[in-house]
């Protein structure tokens, strides 16, 4: 499988992507590699507009309770308490973004074991069954276009076990990387232009401390040190998958409990029939 380290992506500032290369690589060795041009000239990656900064929103995870032991086979009701942000609400500037976005307006997104997210537009009432395990659930608040809102009250960590085996006690101080967008199909318009998104706990991300190293289809590889949410374009069609790890100033992995995701989603050309 061809695997190629990127110089610096000619479309973004050098303060946001850096060369990626095997640890101890030099910043000549680094820039004798191939650029994203040449690697896949149609791919462009570049930081989202601007958003609504919701700086002063707040989201408390009040179910289920952390470190609770559920019943098995009973559905698990999650609930929220929400302050200074509306789920259901369109965000202002949804219809002005070239992104795909929820007719049903602004969502929770609830990520469990760094699997896809399930969107809830309320704060009581949401159910899933869950098969016997332990848990560890994410839980951000995210605009009409699955951007999350990245301040610091607006998110919860938890963990939960469901059924009677053993309990896990997992570090949840730890740093975390999860995986948030893209997800699922894209069609037409939608397909043009691909949020990706993550989301980080306990951690900051930068130059020369810890980055998120980031692969696209297995032969576009790069290091984000800014945590912000970024547009794709020129992504083939039909499946495409990213892969994120959260790794250290020498390139080396973070060893925490979420950590190294990689996702598949699908690309489609508008139906001509549409």
């Amino acid at each position: 499988m061809r695997r190629q380290f990127l110089t610096i992506i000619a479309f973004l500032s050098a303060c946001l992507f850096y060369a990626c290369g095997p640890a101890g690589e030099s910043t000549q060795e680094a820039a004798e590699t191939e650029t994203v041009e040449e690697v896949a000239p149609a791919l462009s990656i570049s930081p989202a507009p601007a958003s609504p900064e919701y700086a002063d929103a707040m989201l408390e995870a009040t179910g289920p309770t952390d470190g609770s032991t559920l019943t098995s086979g009973d559905s698990v009701e999650f609930t929220y308490g929400v302050t200074n942000y509306e789920l259901g609400a369109p965000t202002p500037d949804a219809d002005q973004k070239p992104l795909a976005a929820s007719p049903k307006g602004q969502h929770v997104h609830l990520i469990l074991n760094n699997n896809p997210y399930h969107a809830i537009y309320q704060t009581e009432g949401f159910k899933l069954a869950l098969e016997d395990g332990h848990y560890v659930a994410l839980s951000f608040l995210s605009r009409s276009y699955h951007e999350s809102v990245k301040n610091p009250e607006a998110y919860k960590v938890s963990q939960f076990t469901v059924g009677e085996g053993e309990t896990e006690d997992i570090d949840l101080s730890q740093p975390m990387l999860f995986y948030s967008r893209p997800k699922g199909t894209y069609s037409g318009a939608d397909a043009e232009s691909v949020l990706f998104d993550f989301y980080l706990a306990n951690t900051e991300i930068g130059p020369g401390g810890n980055q998120v190293k980031v692969s696209i289809n297995s032969d576009t590889t790069f290091m984000v040190n800014q945590w912000q949410p970024y547009v794709i374009q020129g992504m083939p069609m039909g499946e495409n998958t990213i892969s994120i790890e959260l790794v250290d100033s020498e390139g080396n992995l973070v060893d925490s409990p979420m950590n190294s995701v990689s996702r598949t989603f699908t690309l489609k050309e508008a139906d001509p029939a549409m």
